[in-house]
């Protein structure tokens, strides 16, 4: 079994959320700690360790450790917001435009 953690910005997310949609997502965060790669998630291109599920129209961004065996939840939001912030938003956004994603700085 895996321990969920919830990061600081996931949970500003989830306090905005509609009773009803808040339960849903709860219920499948909780569901984390038995499988971290349940059935639907995705791996989000670009980073190591970043796995997506997606719920409605709600994206839960969560980083795997296997090692440790747990789970960050790192952010809870809508498909068009989802990846804003990660380091597949910042090189998706890049190769979209035609730019040149490569970098010094840290996107960690």
């Amino acid at each position: 079994m895996y321990e969920v953690y919830i990061e600081q910005s996931a949970e500003r997310d989830l306090s905005r959320l509609p009773e009803e949609t808040l339960n849903r997502i709860a219920s499948r965060i909780r569901a984390l700690a038995h499988d971290p790669r349940p059935s639907g998630c995705r791996k989000i291109k670009g980073s190591k360790n970043d796995w997506r599920i997606r719920i409605g129209q709600h994206r839960v961004i969560y980083e795997v450790d296997d090692r440790s065996k747990k789970v960050w939840v790192m952010h809870v939001r809508k498909r068009e917001s989802a990846y804003r912030g990660t380091l597949y938003g910042v090189l998706g956004r890049a190769v979209l435009a035609g730019g040149d994603y490569s970098t010094n700085q840290s996107l960690g």
